[in-house]
């Protein structure tokens, strides 16, 4: 049989309606053993709410994470465009001397001597 559930076990004794009442030793262990089981319920709701919270902010960053994997999509979309309209350009703009380097692909000069003419039109994209 499981240990404790043998009706024969003599080590634990419940006080009977007509014993001694509590000793001071026996309230102590009451109020101890209360006070105990208040502290752990607080504790298991702490577990609780710190395992919700921690919930919610995995969700909040995941959502954040495709915010921004789909922004960094648009961008290099954006970018790969923005370089072939470049590319198409180049042989008829007079104004650079030297190939583009993928710094000047990425952030042109804005000095009115880089560009003479406006025939280049570029969609504005949203964000």
């Amino acid at each position: 049989m499981a240990q404790g559930s043998d009706s024969n076990d003599t080590s634990y004794k419940s006080p009977s309606p007509g014993s001694r009442p509590c000793s001071s030793d026996d309230a102590k262990k009451v109020m101890r053993r209360e006070k105990n089981r208040i502290a752990a319920q607080k504790s298991r709701m702490r577990q609780t709410q710190k395992a919700d919270n921690l919930h919610l902010e995995s969700e909040n960053l995941e959502k954040e994470n495709a915010a921004l994997r789909k922004e960094v999509k648009q961008l290099t979309e954006e970018a790969k465009y923005l370089s072939s309209v470049l590319s198409s350009h180049e042989p008829q703009c007079t104004g650079l001397q030297a190939p583009p380097t993928p710094d000047l692909l990425l952030h042109p000069p804005h000095h009115s001597s880089y560009h003479h003419h406006q025939h280049i039109t570029v969609p504005h994209y949203q964000h």
